[in-house]
């Protein structure tokens, strides 16, 4: 078979970590502190989920591919990779000097081992669909339990060769394989400790980093993986990993001098940028934060009491009055900035009138058998954060005033790790959600939202929707995939799948002595291009 060949070259200089540029001065101590802003549920990469423990993840271990600084990718564990012209299958060419932190080679059988366990019914990943997403063989029928996970399509062909066998082609397949939970795991240690391997006294990594020390909801240590292949142009000798869910604690911090990189409580903004105007950085990001409805329980398993709420909710006071800080009003789930997402457009009602809005969803609602005297009452849940609580109590009093009385929400907030597992376990009505990508393609969010999915906590299920997902990886063209992703964000919106409120930006403020650091719209952070300026 014909081979088509998207290679990196391993010699160029840009595969390594940044390097400080010609008269930087550098700290004698080189430690970042940064803010993960909550425990990790598991160091495990197959036991995870969540902004926090992706920042963990991608320090202690190393993918595939990554990204720079640009979020352009680059190669990690593979130095070269191709695809057979259907693609089908793709080839990942290993490097032979990554080593895991005890020293032992990375080996393809790692990889093999780990995609295998994540496929397993019996881990419980959160994110076993991601096998599905890349319609890696068989990943579906062992995810279900109708496959041993032996047969999922990845191979070792030898030490360094790991071969992807897809039953659809997925022409961005390599795009997928920087995700966070398709790193490797040690097969040897992970075999002699069973579950207690990931703990923090036992774990074994191959990324840049490995940990030293995790005292939950306070801080984790992080230090240089001597054995790391890159070592040699990774400038940090330590990271610190604080675990700060208030923004108003951990903006006290910043100021203080004990944290490098802050958000901070969304009041400030204005302050801030006066301030520090110099420290104060606002990019671009691909995630959408949303209202999710849990469709398997009443009220939500009713379409027009979903599309009420959607259409009354009013993204501007959301966007304009209490973040501003350039975040877009959203009514579609996939960005508009993320690849592939050129044809969707907005649904019909985002044109209209908040007015018309408002007495369509009033109408909707009294369809669905409400009134004054029989008002929908339900709980919306988010997890212990300021800013997440004042969007709740915003949008608690945006319905109550243009729906006129006929919806009451209670407010119910849950600390991260209790709030992920009620959504997993679908014991929410409600909750607060956002996805962000985990890589740089519509179907990073649309996927999410088919039948079985594990992302998929609000137990969406549309079998069109399913079958435009399954046709999209076979389109011809990228135009063509932007169709079909089009048709399907159309089903999303007209079944109210979920409610969407806006596309975010990120703000930060960052020390001025940090380098190597920018905020990135994949918010994929690897801090071993970070280095610390004298000062």
């Amino acid at each position: 078979m014909k081979k088509l060949t998207c290679v990196f070259l391993v010699l160029t200089s840009l595969l390594f970590a940044v390097q400080p540029k010609a008269g930087e001065k550098l700290a004698s101590n080189q430690i970042f502190t940064y803010n993960a802003g909550a425990a990790p549920q598991s160091l495990d990469p197959a036991k995870v989920e969540g902004v926090p423990e992706g920042i963990f993840a991608r320090n202690l271990f190393e993918t595939l591919i990554i990204s720079d600084v640009d979020d352009k990718i680059k190669p990690g564990v593979a130095i070269k990779w191709e695809h057979s012209n259907d693609y089908k299958t793709w080839t990942f060419t290993l490097r032979k000097d990554a080593k895991w932190s005890n020293g032992d080679p990375v080996l393809a059988s790692d990889f093999v081992f780990a995609w295998k366990r994540l496929a397993d019914p019996k881990t419980a990943s959160p994110y076993a669909s991601f096998l599905n997403y890349m319609k890696l063989k068989n990943a579906s029928s062992i995810i279900s339990g109708r496959m041993p996970s032996s047969s999922l399509g990845v191979e070792a062909k030898d030490d360094y060769t790991l071969v992807l066998h897809l039953e659809d082609s997925v022409p961005y397949a390599d795009l997928l394989t920087q995700f966070y939970v398709l790193s490797p795991v040690p097969q040897k240690v992970v075999e002699k400790l069973g579950d207690s391997w990931s703990d923090p006294k036992n774990i074994v990594t191959n990324g840049a980093f490995k940990i030293d020390s995790l005292v939950v909801n306070e801080e984790a240590i992080l230090s240089k993986n001597p054995y790391y292949w890159d070592a040699k142009n990774v400038v940090l000798d330590k990271v610190r990993l604080l675990q700060i869910a208030n923004q108003s604690v951990a903006y006290t911090r910043y100021r203080a001098g004990s944290l490098d990189v802050s958000k901070f409580p969304l009041e400030l903004f204005d302050s801030i940028k006066k301030d520090y105007p110099k420290e104060l950085t606002i990019g671009p990001s691909l995630c959408t934060y949303f209202y999710e409805f849990n469709v398997k329980k009443p009220p939500f398993n009713d379409v027009k009491v979903r599309k009420a709420l959607t259409m009354s909710l009013d993204r501007d006071i959301l966007t304009d009055q209490i973040l501003k800080q350039g975040q877009k009003p959203a009514y579609t789930f996939s960005p508009p900035a993320i690849q592939g997402a050129s044809a969707i457009v907005a649904p019909e009602y985002s044109k209209w009138s908040k007015q018309k809005r408002n007495e369509e969803a009033i109408k909707l609602l009294e369809q669905a058998g409400y009134s004054k005297a029989k008002p929908l009452n339900f709980t919306l849940l988010y997890n212990t954060n300021e800013d997440h609580k004042k969007l709740a109590l915003a949008v608690s009093s945006i319905w109550k005033q243009n729906l006129k009385g006929l919806v009451n929400v209670k407010l119910q907030n849950q600390e991260w790790k209790t709030f992920l597992s009620t959504r997993r376990l679908g014991q929410q009505q409600m909750s607060r959600a956002a996805w962000c990508s985990d890589y740089n393609e519509a179907s990073s969010f649309l996927n999410t939202f088919t039948t079985g999915s594990s992302n998929n906590q609000g137990g969406f299920s549309n079998a069109q929707f399913d079958e435009m997902m399954k046709t999209a990886t076979k389109a011809k063209t990228d135009e063509e995939r932007a169709k079909i992703y089009a048709k399907a964000e159309e089903i999303l919106y007209n079944e109210a799948a979920l409610a969407p409120a806006y596309f975010y930006t990120e703000s930060q403020i960052i020390k001025p002595y940090v380098r190597g650091y920018k905020i990135k719209p994949s918010r994929s952070y690897y801090f071993k291009d970070v280095y610390i300026l004298e000062h």
